[in-house]
């Protein structure tokens, strides 16, 4: 695969119509390229939860993939208010969700906790009024 293909998608806040939309795209790209199921899978679940995250706190922001031949890198970035304090945010069922999401089915505090589940390399990096970055890794053929 020479270059690696980049998808790139802006998000918008509080627009619960399409969430979902750009990590099922990114799913559906790494299908069409041949990728393990199981793979698409987590990047799935990777990619929709930082989506989600996106609408939900951030206030909207972008979601890229970069593929490579060996693995996928996945970066949620926004310039929402930040999280004040992120080993608590990584607490299973911790959250800061509007009651109106948690109306919806959203919030329920297991986002960030996927994440990292589903990711060989996670890392995120937040400052309070400044924004959020999130970099997962998934590698495809590891052993």
């Amino acid at each position: 695969m020479g270059a690696p293909v980049c998808l790139e998608y802006r998000i918008e806040g509080n627009d619960f119509m399409v969430a979902g939309a750009a990590s099922n795209n990114i799913k559906n790209t790494l299908k069409m390229l041949g990728i393990d199921s199981g793979i698409c899978r987590r990047v799935a679940i990777i990619t929709y939860e930082a989506e989600i995250n996106l609408v939900i706190h951030a206030g909207g922001g972008m979601l890229k993939a970069e593929i490579y031949e060996d693995h996928v890198v996945l970066i949620a970035e926004d310039q929402g208010p930040g999280i004040a304090d992120i080993s608590k945010a990584m607490t299973e069922g911790f959250t800061t969700a509007s009651d109106q999401a948690r109306e919806m089915g959203f919030g329920a505090g297991m986002g960030l906790p996927n994440i990292k589940r589903n990711s060989d390399v996670f890392n995120i990096e937040s400052e309070v009024g400044v924004g959020t970055t999130l970099t997962c890794t998934v590698y495809f053929n590891k052993k």
